[in-house]
């Protein structure tokens, strides 16, 4: 019953892989595939100073290049599944995950309100969550603290390299308010979707150790985990 309702609404609204575009499939088994790589330490080059240490799913080329763009940019929302697994294995990786040593608090980097009004969704947060619920199936309690947020106006990141994408973002994310205690009460991951610079993460680091309650324990031992990295950063992969 469930395969013949899947026909019925291919034909009324077709859809196709979101890594490769096969037909009437939102992924295909070849693409989720490429998601299944054993993560990595990723490290862009120049690293920007506080950037904490980042785990990385796959790199950022080919179908999982597409399926990130079409999750983010065209509202493919059933990719979400797939690419919170593949975070989730990103965290897993990283020393922050440390099996029943406490709650894992996932926090997302946020995306600009108006990037966020236009495409209609959070993408970072959205796969967040979807981390979350894969890391709590295999019995990690996690949680998803959304306490980071823009205190001012920011450029369009596409086109900047990575010294402008540093004075960019630079004091630019602030932990609200009911955040500096929430931070405290687990080991925080920072999670995003993408690794290019290492800009993001690194003022999302900073906002952090500045904005928790926790002192240098908790939040001293920050990580990262991002679904891709961009491809140079993937391939450097130095302990």
């Amino acid at each position: 019953m469930r395969d013949w309702w899947r026909e019925i609404v291919g034909l009324v609204l077709p859809v196709a892989c979101g890594g490769c575009g096969r037909p009437r499939t939102e992924l295909c088994e070849g693409c989720a595939a490429g998601l299944a790589a054993e993560p990595r330490r990723v490290r862009p080059t120049p690293e920007p100073v506080g950037l904490p240490v980042v785990h990385a799913a796959a790199a950022y080329e080919n179908a999982v290049r597409a399926m990130l763009l079409a999750h983010k940019e065209r509202g493919a929302l059933g990719l979400a599944g797939a690419l919170g697994a593949a975070l989730a294995a990103a965290v897993r990786a990283g020393e922050g995950y440390a099996g029943d040593a406490g709650t894992l608090l996932l926090v997302p980097v946020p995306s600009a309100r108006r990037a966020t009004a236009g495409r209609g969704h959070d993408p970072a947060r959205r796969i967040a969550a979807a981390a979350a619920a894969e890391l709590r199936r295999g019995g990690t309690r996690t949680r998803v603290l959304a306490v980071l947020r823009q205190r001012r106006a920011v450029a369009d990141q596409a086109g900047l390299g990575a010294r402008e994408r540093q004075v960019n973002l630079a004091g630019a994310l602030v932990v609200v308010d009911r955040g500096r205690r929430l931070l405290g009460e687990g080991r925080v991951v920072l999670v995003d979707d993408l690794l290019t610079t290492g800009a993001s993460l690194a003022e999302a680091a900073r906002a952090v150790r500045a904005g928790s309650d926790a002192g240098d324990g908790t939040v001293g031992r920050l990580r990262a985990a991002v679904v891709a990295a961009s491809p140079s950063a993937f391939a450097i992969n130095r302990n």
